[in-house]
């Protein structure tokens, strides 16, 4: 009985099992039939994606002439999360000044970038930020929180991958950068 005991303890400090338990905001949409939760390095828990990236439904999106019908183009990913999960450096990165970024990011989002890498990570939708402009975040540093700060559908995070200094034409898939993990 006692081995079970200690068994079932690893297994809950090792993530087995079952997706965490979260909170459901009312106001999330999720315009995704993926009802995976998703772990990754960059923050706490597993959670579902709200909005996917490329082409899709969510009224937000002007029509986009590489979608069909009248879809429009996500440059990023959503991920929903309850207000004030933690948000981790998966990699080095410097805090670059996010005053480039317009209001759809939410009042105070993140902008990290990694020159050797190559790429410029947008973060969305961010509460409370924990760095400023010209720091650098090392892997595990916590430097900000979940918000709904700019955002129609609740409490959750945009990831938007581009080039090093690029712009929203830059974006690619940013799955493999936030390394994701199905739960």
């Amino acid at each position: 009985m006692r081995a079970f005991g200690v068994l079932v303890a690893l297994a809950a400090v090792l993530g087995l099992g079952a997706p965490p338990a979260q909170a459901i905001d009312p106001d999330w949409v999720f315009y995704s039939s993926d009802r995976h939760h998703y772990a990754s390095p960059w923050y706490a828990g597993a959670h579902r994606i709200m909005v996917p990236f490329g082409c899709n439904s969510a009224p937000y999106y002007d029509h986009d002439p590489r979608c069909p019908g009248d879809q429009g183009f996500h440059h990023g990913l959503d991920v929903a999360m309850p207000c004030g999960t933690r948000l981790y450096a998966a990699r080095r990165a410097k805090v670059i000044d996010n005053a480039s970024l317009g209001p759809a990011y939410g009042e105070n989002p993140v902008l990290l970038r990694n020159r050797k890498l190559g790429w410029d990570l947008v973060i969305g939708h961010t509460r409370k930020v924990f760095v400023r402009p010209g720091d650098t975040v090392h892997r595990g540093d916590v430097f900000a929180r979940v918000s709904d700060s700019g955002a129609p559908d609740g409490c959750h995070l945009h990831f938007e991958q581009r080039a090093v200094a690029g712009g929203l034409a830059t974006a690619v898939w940013p799955r493999p950068l936030l390394g994701l993990v199905a739960r």
